[in-house]
């Protein structure tokens, strides 16, 4: 019996090593795509450079001329790099909540964490309020984070509650977007011309505000938070067999989702209140992910970020091409192209199913 154990168990082992390169080479083949979709991103614009310059102004700046270095580092850059941080968030807190609670739809925006987020937005813009009065002077990123960590906690709550199904999570998701929809356009209603064009403005979704200041921001927000997500890896992916069966493999699944819905929301409001409503990238980001590299927390946790930050990376190459000369609102574009494209995974999966 031991020669046939031991075999199999060593023909295991080479099929898991042979599985777990292919995966780090997507990773990597994803990364280098990642890397091309930045230098177009900063290549693109009203003065249209090649990548050989953008590669010049970035890793030589002294060689490069004056006005070059200065539209790459000042203009460019930090709007390339929000992209890349804010997709890289969101994508991974929508494949934290669909992972804590069981939901393929979970994310962001479907859950109205967003939602919420605007409304917070636009009480400082519309009428001045500041929830948290002590930081006046930046009530609009503080006021859209604040409601997006009080719409993220209750939903949390919420799921906790006896005879709480996936279906009821869902519903209440929906209903918190239809309400801080609602309570938005009775503020855009009674708001002045000014004010009004800056709600719309924000709630469309924007890269073109982005400033270093809140780079290094989002960058320390994932920074923090990755690690605190690899080091659950092996519960996370416990946790997608079920409760029960998680339980018995000694994970404390309670502690484990509240940490994680803490951190889910930090990661979720801080992109949200820099930048605007951006809706498919928490949803669809983790989809890829999940399809590329499988469940284990240990590849796909990465890979969740590196296609979040790659799919508003190209959406914001795509936002510079479609009007020559314009920059179109990134949450627009992510709406237009990110809801075909998820039908096609749909389809997709569902071929391959049959």
């Amino acid at each position: 019996m031991a020669s046939v154990i031991v075999p199999t168990t060593a023909a295991g082992r080479e099929r898991y090593r042979a599985l777990a390169f292919r995966r780090i080479l997507i990773l990597l083949a994803l990364t280098a795509a990642l890397a091309f979709s930045i230098a177009a991103d900063m290549a693109l614009g009203p003065a249209n450079y090649t990548i050989s310059e953008v590669l010049l102004a970035v890793f030589n700046p002294e060689e490069a001329g004056n006005q070059l270095r200065v539209v790459i580092w000042d203009i460019r850059m930090p709007i390339a790099l929000m992209a890349v941080t804010v997709g890289a968030a969101l994508s991974l807190a929508g494949a934290q909540m669909q992972t804590i609670l069981a939901n393929p739809l979970a994310s962001p925006f479907t859950l109205g964490i967003s939602a919420a987020a605007s409304f917070g937005a636009a009480l400082a813009l519309v009428a001045g309020v500041a929830v948290f009065p002590a930081a006046i002077q930046y009530m609009v990123p503080i006021n859209a984070f604040l409601m997006a960590m009080f719409a993220s906690l209750f939903i949390y709550f919420a799921s906790t509650m006896r005879g709480v199904t996936v279906e009821t999570i869902v519903l209440l998701g929906i209903a918190l977007v239809f309400t801080f929809n609602a309570a938005l356009s009775l503020l855009e209603y009674l708001a002045s011309e000014q004010a009004l064009a800056a709600v719309v403005f924000w709630t469309m979704g924007s890269l073109t505000k982005a400033t270093w200041p809140k780079v290094y921001v989002t960058a320390v927000v994932l920074l923090v938070t990755v690690p605190l997500f690899m080091r659950d890896a092996w519960a996370l992916t416990a946790l997608r067999l079920g409760d029960d069966k998680a339980a018995s493999m000694g994970v404390n699944v309670r502690r484990l989702r509240l940490k994680t819905m803490l951190t889910v929301s930090l990661l979720a409001a801080i992109p949200v209140s820099f930048v605007g409503t951006i809706g498919f990238i928490g949803l669809v980001g983790p989809h890829i992910a999940r399809m590329v590299v499988g469940e284990d927390q240990r590849f796909f946790l990465p890979g969740s970020v590196i296609c979040g930050a790659l799919l508003l990376s190209a959406t914001s190459v795509v936002s510079k091409i479609i009007i020559p000369g314009a920059i179109l609102p990134i949450g627009v574009i992510t709406a237009l192209v990110g809801i075909p494209f998820f039908f096609a995974l749909i389809f997709g999966n569902r071929r391959r199913s049959w």
